[in-house]
């Protein structure tokens, strides 16, 4: 046994002891047992700290790392001494391997552990001697002090490290002292207690050290911070606590600790919710005034606009249930009593885990709560609430008030069958939320009466119904998703009705040839019985839609369904009566009923249009609220609309109004004018003659056709027209928004600085326009001017400027973007006031000199005017002369003395004086000036260089040199007037003692002028194209063009509102791999390989910073771990990492503490600090305390990473890479959810903590907050539930939400105060709750399928986004970055909706949510945030699967309906075709191809087209000729691409556009585009018939993989390839019997071709190597064993056909998807009856007999199929007679058709045409056999069709692949692929690659 447990140990302790991959503060990787606690120990974390200490001194004093380890272990023991937890018994097997191998160690005797805590003693003393610890503090403080001048900063933060880490340990060793002994000596107990005060900032805390006051955070003594703690503390009317509460001894009681314990929260739930509130508080403080320091006082109105907003969605609850609040009056509550009430909710707020879904469930529970807490306070006695009492006494807020709405929640999601149950059938979040919208909700009492219904749990679903715990269930309420097209109609009703009566009006009117008498005044009248008849049919569907929820919606709201519901079947038959009537009428004019029927209309068209007056136009909503106090008004009011608590008042401005009324009536007119003149009128005499034609001879039995005036020909004319009616009108939305938005764009200065050029063009204005709107004007800025001088307003811009814009240079070098050489030119002096003159940068001064030196020279003729004029013509050419002239002046005045500065004297006044009498060149030998050029520079050599006695020597003789040239060679004045200096300078120079004094520059600024100068006059080159780099470059030209733009004035950043950043992450790439880089697809292609093709530039400046070669080899990377880490690094940041992300982010940080630290040096008087050199130097400010403190105060960054404590249990690499992005960046905080396992009662049981953790010292986790949840988080949908779980960790008044795949720049980062200055500017009626953001797609360059998504993003996130802000008012929020008003949505629901399926597209509802709560969402573009995208196919498509499955199921959401019941007429309008409208008509579109090909084919087959085409012909009739020619089909899906032209126009310029475009064209966009019109509608109708929408995990790498035949065809077989061949097979019927000439059927058919090619080969014509034989070949190999492969039990759909067959069926389930599949598949039958009549074989006879007979032949067919088919398990034992049957059938059935041939009329062509005719016969058997699934399975034949199917997937697979293979053939339609798909630096790398392998794909490079 004793063998077996020593084995158990070695087994266990390697575990345990294995290395992490990552690295601790200091580089050193992490070891040793500590950071492998189980979680599921309480005390996890000080067990944690002990063993980190005893990994820490292990080397130092072994036996003390044992006690520490024995100590952790006893604690272990103590809290688990059964091993029960999940890791316990192995957490304690290790250890306890641990403690033996520490005593082995040891030299030989036993252990006296009797003396343990005699050696803890002695060491403790030993280690602070060691480390000097009073010693280490005190050059900490003094670096900290001089860091920020000095630059010595790497050692400050070394020091602080260093001093964290002994303090770490020696707190560690005084906690275990004190828990081992109760006598500790004095002197050493008071070591200890002045250690003490050192270790304070080692206490975990986030922001604000509120536990244990920090002196090393100055965050804690702004007085701000300190007013609002002060505000927070125990007041004089609270209730004593018992003396047995504790309280930490660092701070004092407060109302948090009150509240603690009378509901029993959770301690880090109080803490929490302490920092939040006094982080509120302060910040509201700071934003009002700055406190005085001495004792800061939070004012009365940070208190009162904290509370109004926090509560006022409660305040808003209570008046809406007309309940009285917690308090009689806002006004009487006193500042205490609303501290209280926020904390409060607050707290109730932060413990509600997935209840915070329920916004106004919360405000029930803080109603009840808050009414507990009054009676407390008035007993004056501290007690705990009832309602969170156990019956054993313990106070849970937790267990007794959200576990048990959580647990029925929970029940409910479990029986959504995992999303697949209809939604009908079980309650989500809205459901539950809408039952606190009535009074009836207060049935549920207080606390909880937990046998109301709406507690009871169903049972679980069983396949067919939904059982539930008998009746008393509560069911949904007030709405019910049933999955229906209908929703369509339900909720936009008002755009139907619309439609149809316009159709109706422009038909009538064209068939009365425009001609407007009574009679047309009759027919128009017949759109009153229309109207009312579609009002009752969307009555009929209100009745319908709640099917459901009538036990649970108020009565008054079922009343009203049925009310309406009585109200229009009643109008409907009435008015329908009387105008029947009144046709009948003989005298009309004088007929009672046709003048009833005229009043009645008119008055119900006048109270209709009165009642949208009163209702819909903002300027009556004041009558309208005014009137709504009279009954009537009051009852009309709700039967006209239901009454929510959500979407009262979604009223706008009535001139926003009247902007968006008359951008839809410009819409309309043009729509309506197309539409009558283009659509109907060219219809009238054709419909008349096919109407009169009679004796048609029909080459088909027909059916329906007799007296019925050719009613199906007429359908197949209109038919295509009506479709196109109805989605036109998106055509003509989409073309005047963007002629709007480009508009706006131009208004808004967008696109002005486009080019290089141009930045270098206006350059001068940057610094004006930076100080106007990004830099915080400065309460003592004085008219600039001094005494004695007047201060240039262009020198102040400019050395305010200075710092930010070398900061932003600094940033694009430290990311790669730019070469040293170019930061250098790219940096902008500090513009100190040694020289009177604004410096610019170096890149736009360059080559300058040498310019003007040529001119000069040339000049020689001229006067001195006009070589001055020529030079000034180029304004940095006379910058780059003047700056020249006076650094030489100074620099000489500065290094020279005595005669040597007279001499410089001199000649600048002989300068000066040569320029007053313009005698310059005169004067002066302009021919000579490149001599003084060259000396100047051969001095300027030496000057820069450090000094030694050899430089020196050579300085001098340079300016000798100089002086010579000057003195002989240049000067021409009269030396005369003068003479005594100039015998005084010569006898000098004769002496050689002249400049024999020279003071080398030591001072920086001077240093730097020396190095500019030389800079200066030796660059030759132009700088025209610095920076080369193309995002460099784009990046300078958005914020330099932003600077122009409207943008509210920055505040300095103590001011500004604070915000936090929000990143939800669940698995995705941290941070790629060494490993990961360098592996090889199949090609030889690594991602490290690829990046380096596709950024050549920003590899070599890589190499460059690190120091390494151009031409290095990749395995020296190997030598050096920083360099691994940097380069690991340098590729995460180019993909779509978490890395690239965090960085990003972490540039507002950044931004923040550069301008907190500039404004605290500016804070003086402003031209005495520019004056200074102190104010412009940026060194240290990421190390200032004070700039640190405020940008921690104004801005928080959380990442919850959902699984992360998972991946730290399982060793994942993404753990390790996180916190190392934890220790890279100190301010970033990880989220997670932490899942424990416990044994109770022998069962496991499961707790969920939602944590909080920093990196520590240690380079580890340092837990910060844990708070327990009720049960499992994930419910509803995994992304808003892993938000909501950690939004309670975010801070400030605004949120951005940042996805996982983004990036932000610096530059951008500086804008952000701007951006949330928009939450106090003037919006509308309704204050901005959404600021939205521009995007930027950085992933455009990766290949052209990038490029096209880019270039499709952008349109809609620029120009869409800005239209559908202004002027239309109904932008949403479709995805990050958008900024939150943070309260606003925390108080109401959040910033997503969770529940399963239906808020798949989660970020969607945050914008309809806020709009339905009277929000505001803006679109802003002078900031922008960088977006990955998907980058190859099949990552498209599936994103935009799940985009569109998303907005199928929107239109089944409650959120539509209300947004498209509530908006008035022409908001609804926008609303619907900006978001499920688009999706509507994009379907559309493409049913428009299938109707008119279907039309086609019925006048094709039936033979009625060809008979009316001659009949045409001969009666010249042009118009009939014309509608059989109908033209306007897809053609219109060119109008679509209008945006993205417009945009490349306003942002690039009219050329650079056009060759984007035909670009863009060249590398088939437009395929790219139709194959995506494909996948939209394929998903959006698939979701709304049968469901499946699901969150699709596209994958976010580099596409550089071929992807397999077979995947393609397993992606697109349904969605695409059938669609595709349907089209074609319709194509091919029209071709071979409709009547027509090639011209024609080419001009009719040539877009619908195009589109079935699109659809059939656009995966493989954009799939990486796609042409290439050999890969051809192996994928033939590959689809053929996976269509052969049967598959089984286990099996995935990517290994077998069957399995994924069944796949493909799964989302046909209920008994209407059935019903509509089988009808849908009826029409592949048409085929079949319509070519059989066609054949020769057939003559002239249509008789029913020649289609009954061609089915006897398919039933042969069929039965020779199966008998080649038979299954070989089951003939295993009569091989020979099957195959003599087989072959028996096969000669049978040749000689059948050679005979059939030969004795009768069958053709070979016939023989084709039954093949055309059979295909889709058997497809539609297929259809409707599998949506019958279990009815073919029961009747044996399911086999049978499952052979079939896979033959039709066989042949559809070989259609595609044949042409693939053929272009496979010719080598360069490979080539060509390549570089169609790939940037040329790629596409050429590839090809060298392909080379180097051999051709093989499995050959490495």
């Amino acid at each position: 046994m004793s063998r077996v447990e020593h084995l158990w140990e070695r087994l266990v302790r390697a575990a345990l002891r294995r290395e992490r991959t990552g690295t601790d503060a200091f580089g050193q990787p992490i070891t040793g047992i500590a950071g492998f606690v189980p979680s599921s120990l309480a005390n996890n974390r000080v067990i944690d700290e002990i063993l980190r200490a005893a990994d820490e001194i292990q080397d130092e004093d072994p036996n003390v790392a044992r006690i520490l380890c024995e100590h952790a272990y006893s604690i272990a023991q103590n809290l688990d001494p059964n091993s029960e937890g999940r890791g316990v018994l192995q957490f304690k097997t290790g250890l306890m391997s641990v403690i033996k191998q520490k005593l082995a160690k040891r030299e030989g005797g036993t252990i006296d552990r009797s003396q343990d805590i005699a050696r803890l003693q002695e060491f403790y003393k030993f280690y602070r001697e060691k480390n000097n610890v009073v010693k280490l503090r005190e050059e900490e403080m003094k670096l900290r002090e001089s860091a920020a001048h000095t630059g010595n900063l790497g050692e400050l933060e070394r020091k602080t490290l260093k001093r964290k880490r002994v303090f770490a340990t020696l707190k560690v060793l005084r906690s275990v002292l004190e828990q081992l002994s109760a006598e500790i000596p004095e002197e050493l107990k008071r070591m200890m207690e002045s250690d003490v005060a050192m270790t304070e900032d080692l206490v975990a805390y986030n922001i604000i050290p509120l536990e244990a006051p920090s002196t090393t955070n100055v965050i804690a003594s702004l007085p701000e911070v300190r007013a609002a703690v002060s505000a927070l503390s125990y007041f004089r009317g609270l209730p004593e606590l018992p003396a047995d509460y504790p309280i930490p001894a660092t701070r004092h009681a407060d109302i948090f600790d009150f509240l603690h314990y009378v509901f029993g929260f959770q301690k880090d739930n109080v803490s929490n919710q302490r920092e939040h509130v006094a982080h509120l508080l302060a910040n509201e403080q700071s934003q009002l005034s700055i406190l005085e320091e001495t004792e800061p006082k939070l004012h009365e109105a940070a208190v009162d606009n904290v509370y109004k907003k926090s509560l006022d969605n409660y305040i808003k609850w209570c008046n809406y249930l007309c309940l009285q609040p917690v308090w009689s009056s806002s006004d009487a509550v006193s500042k205490e009593k609303k501290l209280l009430f926020v904390s409060l909710y607050f707290l109730i707020w932060g413990e509600a885990a997935n209840i915070r879904f329920l916004p106004e469930c919360l405000c029930y529970i803080f109603h009840h709560m808050a009414r507990e807490m009054d009676e407390i306070l008035k007993q004056r006695i501290a007690q705990q609430a009832n309602s969170c009492s156990s019956d054993s006494g313990v106070s849970s807020f937790l267990d007794q008030v959200i576990a048990p709405l959580y647990e029925v929640v929970a029940a409910e999601a479990a029986n959504n069958d995992n999303g697949r149950a209809p939604h009908s059938s079980w309650r989500n979040y809205d459901d539950f939320n809408e039952y606190f919208w009535s009074l009836r909700c207060f049935e549920l009492s207080w606390p909880w009466r937990k046998n109301s219904s709406f507690f009871q749990k169903p049972k679980r679903r069983t396949k067919i119904l939904l059982q539930t715990s008998g009746n008393k269930r509560q069911g949904k309420t007030s709405f019910v998703e049933h999955r229906t097209f209908l929703h369509l109609y339900h909720s936009f009703h008002r755009l139907w009705i619309f439609l149809v009566m316009m159709f109706q009006g422009l038909t009538i009117i064209a068939f009365n040839d425009g001609r407007f008498n009574s009679n047309t005044l009759l027919e128009l009248l017949s759109l009153g019985p229309t109207f009312v008849v579609m009002k009752f049919i969307e009555s009929v569907l209100d009745i319908v839609m709640m099917y459901g929820a009538y036990s649970t919606t108020r009565r008054l709201a079922v009343s009203r369904i049925f009310l309406r519901f009585l109200w229009f079947t009643v109008a409907s038959v009435f008015i329908s009566f009387l105008y029947v009537k009144a046709l009948q009428a003989q005298n009309r004019a004088d007929s009672f009923v046709y003048r009833l029927y005229v009043i009645v209309i008119v008055i119900y068209a006048g109270f209709q249009f009165f009642l949208s007056m009163l209702m819909r136009i903002p300027a009556c909503h004041h009558l309208t609220n005014q009137c709504d106090r009279w009954p009537l008004i009051r009852f009309l009011n709700w039967l006209r609309q239901e009454r929510y608590y959500v979407g009262r008042g979604m009223y706008e401005r009535t001139s926003d109004f009247f902007k968006y009324m008359i951008f839809w009536l410009v819409i309309f007119s043009a729509k309506f004018s197309f539409a009558y003149f283009l659509q109907i009128q060219p219809l009238v005499k054709p419909t008349r003659d096919v109407v009169k034609e009679d004796n048609l001879q029909y080459s088909w039995h027909d059916f329906v056709s007799k007296n019925n005036r050719n009613a199906l020909t007429v359908a197949s004319l209109w038919a295509p027209v009506v479709a196109i009616y109805l989605l036109d009108i998106y055509v003509f939305y989409t073309i005047i928004s963007a002629v709007w938005g480009f508009l706006l764009g131009a208004r808004d200065h967008l696109g002005e600085i486009r080019s290089l050029e141009a930045v270098h063009r206006l350059f001068e204005q940057f610094p004006s326009a930076f100080v106007k709107h990004l830099h915080a004007p400065l309460a003592n800025r004085t008219l600039n001017r001094l005494s004695n001088q007047v201060v240039e307003k262009n020198k102040v811009d400019a050395a305010q400027f200075a710092p930010f814009w070398n900061e932003i240079i600094k940033n694009l070098r430290e990311e790669d973007y730019i070469t040293n050489l170019e930061m250098e030119l790219l940096l902008m002096p500090k513009n100190s006031w040694k020289l009177p003159l604004v410096q610019w940068p170096l890149f736009l001064l360059a080559s300058k000199i040498f310019i003007a030196k040529d001119i000069a020279v040339e000049s020689r003729e001229s006067s001195q005017d006009e070589l001055w004029e020529r030079i000034c013509r180029d304004d940095y050419m006379k910058y780059a002369v003047e700056e020249c002239f006076y650094s030489i002046k100074y620099i000489l005045t500065e290094i020279l003395d005595g005669e040597g500065r007279m001499w410089v004297e001199r000649v600048y006044e002989d300068i000066e004086a040569s320029m007053k009498r313009r005698s310059i060149l005169g004067d002066f030998q302009m021919n000579k000036l490149s001599l003084v050029i060259s000396r100047v520079t051969a001095l300027m050599g030496i000057l820069k260089e450090s000094e030694t006695a050899d430089l020196e020597k050579g300085a001098i003789k340079a300016v000798q040199d100089l002086y010579d040239v000057v003195r002989i060679d240049v000067l021409s004045v009269n030396m005369r007037e003068h003479y005594d200096t100039w015998n005084i300078l010569a006898k000098a120079r004769t002496e050689g003692h002249l400049f024999s004094n020279l003071k080398w520059p030591r001072d920086a600024d001077l240093k730097g002028l020396v190095k500019r100068l030389y800079s200066l006059i030796t660059i030759k080159d132009s700088a025209s194209n610095v920076p080369r780099n193309l995002e460099a470059r784009r990046r300078l030209q958005f914020f330099t063009n932003s600077l122009f733009m409207d943008m509210p004035p920055a505040k300095p950043v103590r001011e500004m509102m604070p915000f936090s950043v929000f990143t939800p992450y669940y698995s995705e790439v941290v941070l790629y791999s060494l490993s990961e880089l360098q592996k090889k697809n199949e090609d030889g292609i690594s991602i490290l390989f690829y990046l380096q093709k596709i950024f050549p530039d920003e590899w070599k400046n890589f190499l460059a910073r690190i120091g390494r070669d151009e031409n290095a080899l990749e395995s020296e990377f190997l030598d050096s771990p920083n360099d691994i880490l940097e380069l690991r690094f340098w590729a995460s940041y180019r993909g779509q990492t978490l890395a690239r992300t965090v960085r990003g982010m972490m540039y507002y940080r950044k931004a923040l503490m550069l301008q907190s630290y500039l404004e605290r040096l500016g804070s003086a008087d402003v031209e005495a600090a520019v004056s200074s050199s102190d104010v412009t130097d940026t060194r240290g400010f990421e190390f200032s305390p004070e700039a640190r403190a405020q940008a921690d105060l104004k801005f928080t960054y959380v990442v919850t990473c959902q699984i992360y404590g998972k991946q730290k249990e399982e060793q994942k690499p993404e753990a390790a890479d996180i916190a190392m992005l934890m220790q890279k960046n100190e301010a970033l905080r990880v989220a997670f959810i932490d899942e424990v396992e416990t044994l109770k009662d022998g069962k496991v049981h499961k707790e969920f903590y939602s944590k909080l953790v920093k990196a520590d010292v240690n380079g580890k986790d340092m837990e910060i907050y844990s708070i327990k949840l009720p049960g499992n988080p994930k419910l509803g949908e995994g992304k808003p539930e892993n938000q909501n779980h950690a939004i309670i960790f975010t801070r400030g008044n605004a949120v951005q939400t940042i996805d996982m795949n983004q990036d932000n720049y610096f530059e951008e980062a500086l804008k952000m105060r701007n951006l949330l200055e928009e939450f106090r500017r003037d919006h509308g009626i309704h204050p901005p709750t959404i600021l939205g953001v521009r995007e930027n797609v950085f992933t455009g360059s990766v290949s052209s399928l990038a490029s096209f998504m880019s270039n499709q993003e952008s349109s809609f996130v620029t120009l869409g986004q800005r239209v559908l802000a202004n002027p239309l008012k109904v932008r949403m929020h479709y995805g990050h970055p958008d900024v939150f008003d943070r309260v606003f949505h925390i108080t109401r629901g959040g910033i997503s909706k969770a529940s399963r399926v239906i808020n798949i597209s989660e970020d969607i509802y945050s914008g309809f949510n806020s709009t339905l709560r009277q929000g505001n969402v803006t679109h802003h573009e002078y900031i922008q945030v960088g977006k990955g995208r998907d980058v190859g196919l099949n990552q498209i498509a599936l994103f935009e699967g799940k985009v569109a499955g998303g907005n199928g199921e929107q239109v089944l959401s409650r959120d539509v309906y209300r947004l498209g019941q509530l908006f008035d007429f022409f908001r609804m309008m926008s609303f619907y075709f900006t978001t499920v409208g688009f999706y509507f008509c994009t379907m559309l579109t493409v049913l428009t191809v299938y109707i008119f090909l279907y039309g086609k084919a019925y006048l094709a087959l039936s033979g009625v087209g060809e008979q009316f085409a001659v009949r045409a012909k001969i009666t010249d009739n042009t118009a009939l000729s014309t509608a059989l020619n109908t033209q306007f089909l897809l053609q219109i899906g060119v109008f679509t691409a209008i945006p993205m032209i417009l945009g490349f126009i306003l942002e690039q310029g009219f050329l650079r556009a056009l060759v984007s475009f035909i670009t863009m064209q060249f590398q088939l966009c437009s395929v790219f585009f139709t194959f995506s019109l494909g996948t939209k509608t394929h998903y959006f109708g698939r979701t709304i018939l049968h469901g499946g929408a699901r969150y699709q995990a596209t994958g976010r790498g580099f596409v550089v993989r071929h992807i397999k035949f077979s995947e393609n065809y397993r992606l697109y077989s349904r969605s695409h390839f059938v669609k595709g061949l349907e089209v074609v097979l319709l194509l091919v019927v029209y071709l071979a019997y409709g009547y027509n000439e090639g011209l024609s059927y080419i001009l009719l058919t040539i877009s619908s071709w195009f589109m079935a090619i699109s659809w059939l080969f656009a995966p493989y014509l954009f799939n990486p190597s796609g042409f290439e034989w050999q890969k051809t070949v192996e994928d033939f190999r590959d689809w053929t064993n996976w269509l052969l492969y049967r598959g089984g039990i286990g099996v995935k759909g990517a290994e077998s056909w069957e399995a994924w067959w069944e796949e493909e069926l799964a989302h046909i389930r209920t008994f209407s998807g059935r019903i509509m599949e089988t009808l849908l598949s009826l029409r592949f039958f048409i085929f079949q009856y319509g070519i059989v009549y066609k054949l020769d074989i057939q003559g002239n006879d249509t008789s029913l007999t020649v289609y009954g007979l061609s089915w006897v032949v398919l039933a042969v067919l069929i039965l020779l199929f199966k008998v080649f088919t038979f299954s070989q398990k089951v003939s295993v034992n009569f091989q020979l007679l099957l195959r003599f049957i087989q072959g028996v059938s096969f000669l049978i059935a040749l000689a059948g058709l050679a005979v059939a041939v030969a004795l009768t009329n069958l053709s070979v062509p016939d023989i084709f045409a039954c093949i055309l005719a059979f295909v889709p016969t058997g497809w539609g058997i297929i259809s409707i056999a599998v949506a019958w699934k279990p009815l073919m399975k029961k009747l044996g034949l399911w086999k049978s069709i499952r052979s079939l199917a896979r033959l039709y997937d066989a042949g559809m697979g070989m259609v595609i692949f044949i042409p693939i293979a053929l272009f496979s053939w010719f080598p360069f339609v490979s080539t060509f692929q390549t570089r169609l798909m790939f940037n040329q630096a790629f596409s050429r790398g590839l090809e060298i690659s392909l080379i180097l392998a051999g051709n093989n794909p499995n050959t490495g490079v």
